[in-house]
């Protein structure tokens, strides 16, 4: 299993990815914001999407958890 992890802190402003899409690497699947700017989240590697751990207006810290693909 292959997880997408918040690169900053910062409040999760969009999900761009569903459960059970497929997702490449590169890929945007979470939009943060911090300190009034976007911060994309994409995907390091390709995958299915299995799981989405965070909703839109969640605060996350750096290192946590926003997908897991398998």
């Amino acid at each position: 299993m292959k997880q997408v992890t918040a690169s900053m802190a910062g409040t999760v402003w969009n999900i761009a990815v569903s459960e059970g899409e497929q997702v490449t690497a590169g890929q945007s699947v979470v939009v943060l914001e911090s300190m009034k700017m976007e911060i994309p989240i994409e995907a390091e590697a390709a995958g299915t999407v299995e799981e989405i751990k965070v909703a839109v207006g969640d605060f996350v810290n750096e290192g946590d958890v926003l997908v897991t693909l398998a």
